[in-house]
């Protein structure tokens, strides 16, 4: 129960992950909007297994690798949000052109929930106190890799349920009306979430300071 209801709150609230994934259903559709939190939910697991195996720890104590995985995300995020930026500026903004049902595109998709998640240091911080301080040393390997199955899971459904939310005609088109301003709000938005992983993490070093 603590794990759920922590993992609930972290979910819940506003960052990457939450962002692209409304950015995807405004622009694609809830096909989109579902192939990107299925890719968050394998972020999941990504993170669940670097902290069984012990790797999150061992993250945590390195400078370099912690930060060279917060400057890839910041990077990452910082490109996406100049993306969407460049769209206002092109008068791109609104419903995408392409075939967003293509196996491609939900391909993209997918590897774009996935390396939201993924590089996510805000995650690796999260999932590293989760699995030091409420699951305890002597829990078993195979119900750690079940409680990981479940936030992956969950993680999944509420964001599913998001894009069938925000992906219906209704929603997606009272936000689309604002045609390129949404892709200018929406790239605002990513190149803060960049700066605020740059500035929480700023001057991070081995012993936690």
């Amino acid at each position: 129960m603590t794990i759920a209801i922590a993992h609930f709150f972290a979910v819940a609230s506003p960052g990457p992950d939450f962002a692209i994934v409304t950015r995807q259903c405004v622009r694609n559709g809830t096909k989109a909007g579902v192939w990107t939190s299925l890719g968050v939910g394998f972020g999941i697991l990504l993170h669940v297994s670097y902290c069984i195996l012990g790797v999150a720890f061992f993250l945590s104590q390195s400078p370099f690798l912690f930060n060279t995985v917060k400057y890839l995300a910041t990077g990452y995020l910082f490109f996406l949000g100049c993306q969407s930026i460049k769209s206002f500026w092109v008068h791109k903004g609104g419903i995408n052109n392409e075939d967003s049902g293509s196996e491609q595109n939900f391909r993209k998709a997918f590897v774009l929930g996935f390396l939201t998640n993924g590089l996510n240091p805000k995650a690796t911080l999260f999932f590293l106190a989760l699995f030091t301080v409420v699951i305890s040393e002597s829990t078993p390997t195979e119900v750690q890799v079940i409680y990981g199955f479940y936030l992956a899971i969950a993680t999944f459904i509420w964001f599913g349920l998001l894009s069938n939310l925000l992906g219906s005609d209704s929603v997606r088109l009272k936000l689309l009306k604002s045609g390129k301003y949404f892709e200018l709000g929406m790239g605002i938005v990513l190149v803060l979430l960049a700066l605020q992983i740059v500035l929480t993490f700023d001057g991070f070093n081995a012993d936690g300071d």
